[in-house]
């Protein structure tokens, strides 16, 4: 995933075919010396020649050994009584010591009726992909994301049970030209010296891409121009999507983000690429670091929310399309944030998990990023959501619960009737791959002993870093200066050799980026030119990428490495740091604030913005007793070849399945899918709408009578009512007094009070009692029992309607309200209700009762039935909102009706945790009016992106 800052890929030039392997190699989790375990177990007579995991038929985790294992997690799951203890039950699960081999998912969980496929979304394909028209495309490894895109070769080894997919983004096409062949790279004896830029990197890959120029004499391609943009024949998609369907490394389905389809022919133009990224990487990458932007006035901000909803719309598209039943989707990273959500909608049952690779910033960062509320709800459409490290899945628990005002736990969240997990999975390397490129290389050992015989007698400190502001190289630079300052002994005794590669953050790449390389350019000429001299250089900076090769050469050769992020996700050159230091044992300084460091506990951890420790972590490095670094070095080592991206990969989708067969996921209801709403109510000419009031127009109220509507909400049914295609009622628990006198003005509107009691068609002032005939006497002895519960409830009143009579607890005290509520309810269902033909009903804080024939569900079914002038003239669109259990009798009858489910919307206003009978959720008042607004012409910035996904299909 392009901007992602989580894996990076720190090499461009050569193909990582070793660290990228399509069968990656298992870690030697239980050899006792892995100083030489890994190697012996990647290059043994026993291994296959790839390299392949050991796997068998029955099991879908690796095995580990013959020590006597643990339950397996199945096991410990079983009898969980609720999330909490789900949670507890799995964290008894030893992940470091061997595990009896689980038997294949589909046997283990046989309650889900697996299909055995996985399907992983990314944001973009692990292939650069250049055009030429008529011509086989070009595709070249894509720089970053390295462990994430391991994962997915390990999914699609062929002895894993899975049967994996990849469906992501082609990214970027260019179009390509045929250009003079670059120079040779310097051979491999080429000495090491002063400080030219090709002296430790060698020429990149795409040099067009590199901050400095690497040789005048090669042309940078040029792109067409932005207005023609790149056209694409539906020919040439064909043969790039069979080209990535037989890719070794797994079967890709590339999406293709199109600004224009020729209906005609299917040729497609591609203009501004980039558009798909903005939003992403603008709002929510820097926010998500814990940067903000300047305030705009916002009109760009909702173009790239748009196209963001758009391409978030157009990958679940993608993904319905190879989605067979009992599949599983992993979602991956910022960029499709919505897509849970998004599926969801279209498939209710779909088994779906999601993992964050960058930091999730606190609620009160959060609460900064206009579009919120849409973020959250849209990931919360996933089953279980994972996060790099503890603090990130807290600060998300958090955020839902102050923001949406969801209940949550440390096992996850309570959302739409279902519960969603939410656990913690650091992201590991192939550690194996890495150790088998590092080592036995005698182009890296030719270059380590150069490196070696530059600096003779001089600790080297190594720094690899993209040109992001949150990688902190400018702290690391002026903890270096002010170590030079207060540790003297060491000047002329060690070097800092700090590579940063330019960043594939659209954000990263504007003016911040400039002055980021200027300031560091002129940091490192302050410190050379204060500690150095003709024959020392403290710091060597090389801003361009460096070869594979070169890069584990320096992370060898190093007597330190240093990592001074001020915000990040799983920072994996800490990781392949410590292979690489398997005969050095050089310590590794690493920032509190990277994701890494939860889980590399023997490090040195450092607070980047406070230099003078930095500094004195930097002495402590060079000054370490030999015993003392190869005892952190061998706990580092351990842990970093023992949670490898193999295990991440089977632990993340060991727990979401045992997540699913431990909770009832059908239950859940999705939010409103507000393009297939738009949609529907475009196509209809007769349309019918029914909104319950208090807690769906407006919300709950210590006060009943301070319930009134809003300017806007009257504004924007009165607006509804107008459209004569639009049949409009409100039913309601009120009297009549009360819709008279605040919707009784709206003459178009249909109205009925006392929960189908009463009713007042459009354009009359007069009400029509449904329940003239009707035995009213039990009303007596029910006030009675009220009275006395009012009496002993202090806050509590009686309200007393035509029909029913309500006891509210609103402002009582809510813990001892409830309490008496339900007393008062049992003493009700004793008596009153065994005499008479009557109903206790639960409202908002309140209790109801009222004659059994008289519900919302009858005046609902009315309503269809007497639709239109004539009989069998039924409504071609349906939307019924109501927030409590007296609105759950008109989903009911709507379900009862013969309309086709596709017109019929019903939505359940309120509370994450309700489970209810209707099709869609929305959680408070103001969404029930954006919605409507939205239907009206008039969407508010958030809906922007369902009003462009509709008005592209009509286009």
């Amino acid at each position: 995933m392009a901007g992602s800052t989580s894996h990076e890929d720190p090499f461009e030039g050569e193909p990582p075919e070793s660290i990228g392997s399509a069968h990656p190699v298992p870690p030697p989790s239980v050899q006792n010396n892995h100083s030489t375990s890994l190697e012996n177990r990647t290059s043994g007579p026993t291994d296959r020649d790839t390299g392949g995991t050991h796997w068998n038929a029955n099991s879908y985790f690796s095995p580990h050994g013959n020590d006597k294992p643990p339950d397996s997690p199945t096991k410990f799951a079983h009898g969980a009584r609720s999330p909490a203890d789900l949670l507890r039950r799995l964290s008894l699960v030893d992940n470091g010591r061997p595990m009896t081999p689980e038997p294949d998912p589909r046997v283990a969980h046989p309650g889900l009726n697996l299909s055995g496929g996985i399907i992983s979304a990314t944001f973009c394909i692990p292939h650069s992909v250049g055009f030429k028209s008529g011509k086989k495309w070009d595709l070249k490894s894509r720089r970053g994301t390295s462990a994430l895109f391991d994962s997915f070769s390990h999914l699609s080894d062929s002895e894993t049970p899975w049967d994996h997919t990849l469906v992501g983004w082609t990214g970027e096409i260019k179009p390509v030209e045929d250009l003079p062949r670059p120079p040779k790279s310097p051979p491999p004896h080429a000495p090491i010296a002063g400080m030219s830029l090709n002296k430790i990197v060698s020429t990149p890959l795409n040099k067009a891409s590199a901050p400095v120029p690497i040789d005048g004499s090669t042309r940078a391609p040029t792109p067409q121009p932005h207005g023609e943009g790149i056209r694409i024949t539906k020919e040439d998609r064909r043969c790039l999507e069979d080209q990535l369907r037989h890719d070794e490394g797994g079967k890709i389905v590339p999406v293709w983000l199109l600004d224009e389809v020729d209906e005609a022919n299917g040729d497609a133009v591609l203009k501004d690429q980039t558009k798909w990224r903005r939003y992403a990487e603008h709002e929510i990458y820097t926010l998500f670091h814990y940067k903000q932007h300047e305030p705009t006035d916002g009109r760009a901000e909702r173009r790239w929310w748009a196209d963001y909803y758009r391409m978030n719309q157009i990958f679940a598209d993608r993904i319905l399309e190879v989605y067979k039943p009992g599949d599983i989707i992993w979602i991956h990273d910022y960029h499709l944030l919505l897509l849970p959500s998004m599926l969801r909608q279209r498939l209710p049952n779909i088994y779906i998990g999601f993992f964050l690779h960058i930091p999730f910033p606190s609620s009160e960062f959060l609460r900064c990023l206009s579009r919120r509320k849409e973020i959250l709800t849209g990931v919360l459409g996933a089953n279980m959501i994972g996060f790099q490290s503890f603090s990130y899945s807290r600060h998300f628990s958090s955020c839902c619960t102050r923001i949406l005002g969801f209940d949550s736990s440390s096992a996850g969240v309570d959302a739409y009737g279902a519960h969603v997990a939410v656990d913690v999975f650091p992201i590991g390397i192939n550690a194996a791959a890495v150790s088998r490129t590092a080592f036995g290389n005698h182009t890296i050992e030719a270059k380590i002993a150069r490196i070696r015989n530059q600096y003779p007698g001089q600790k080297i400190i190594v720094g690899r870093d993209r040109l992001d502001t949150v990688r902190g190289v400018s702290q690391k630079l002026m903890a270096f200066e002010m170590f030079l300052e207060r540790y003297p002994q060491w000047r002329e005794k060690v070097v800092l050799i700090q590579v940063t590669s330019p960043t594939s953050v659209e954000s990263e790449k504007e003016d911040a980026a400039h002055k980021i390389a200027s300031k560091i350019s002129e940091m490192v000429q302050k410190i050379n030119g204060l500690y150095g001299g003709l024959e020392y250089t403290p710091v060597f900076h090389f801003p361009q990428y460096i070869s594979r090769d070169e890069y584990f050469a320096l992370l060898r050769v190093a007597d330190v490495g240093l990592i001074t992020s001020v915000r990040d996700g799983m920072n994996t050159t800490s990781l392949e740091y410590v292979v690489c230091q398997k005969d050095n044992h050089g310590p590794l300084i690493l920032s509190e604030f990277s994701g890494t460091a939860g889980s590399l506990s023997n490090a040195i951890h450092i607070n980047p913005w406070d230099l003078g420790g930095v500094a004195e972590a930097i002495n402590l490095a060079l000054t370490m007793p030999l015993s003392v670094k190869k005892s952190q070095h061998g706990k580092l080592f351990k842990h970093v070849t023992t949670n490898t991206v193999q295990m991440w990969s089977n632990n993340y989708i060991k727990r979401l399945l045992t997540n699913l067969s431990s909770f009832d996921q059908s239950i859940a209801t999705p939010v409103l899918d507000k393009a297939k709403l738009l949609t529907r109510y475009r196509q209809a000419k007769k349309r019918l709408f029914m909104f319950d009031y208090d807690g769906t127009l407006t919300p709950i109220v210590k006060d009943p009578q301070a319930a009134i509507p809003s300017d806007r909400v009257i504004r924007t049914i009165k607006t509804l009512a107008s459209d004569p295609r639009n049949a409009v009622w409100i039913i309601s628990g009120r009297d009549q007094a009360f819709l008279d006198e605040w919707m009784g003005h709206i003459a178009e509107l249909g109205l009925s009070a006392e929960h189908g009691s009463f009713i007042r068609q459009p354009k009359t002032e007069d009400w029509e009692n449904l329940t003239e005939k009707t035995d009213m006497s039990w009303q007596k002895e029910v006030m009675e029992i009220f009275q006395h519960y009012t009496e002993r409830t202090q806050g509590s009143f009686i309200e007393r309607k035509r029909i029913a009579l309500t006891w509210h607890f609103r402002r009582a005290d809510p813990e001892y309200g409830a309490f008496q509520a339900r007393e008062c309810k049992k003493h009700l269902e004793n008596t009153v209700a065994k005499k008479w033909d009557v109903e206790v009903m639960n409202g908002k804080a309140n209790l109801e009762v009222r004659p059994t024939f008289v519900n919302k569900g009858e005046i609902a079914k009315r309503l269809v039935n007497e639709y239109g002038h004539e009989e069998g003239e039924p409504p071609e669109f349906v939307l019924c909102l109501g927030d409590d259990f007296t609105d759950e009798d008109m989903f009911r009858a709507l379900r009862g009706t013969t309309l086709p489910p596709d017109h019929v919307f019903s939505v359940t206003v309120g509370a994450s945790s309700k489970q209810t009978i209707a099709n869609w959720h929305l959680l408070e008042p103001s969404d029930v009016i954006a919605s409507v607004a939205m239907l009206n012409g008039a969407a508010k910035a958030g809906d922007i992106g369902a009003v462009a996904v509709v008005d592209a299909l009509r286009a």
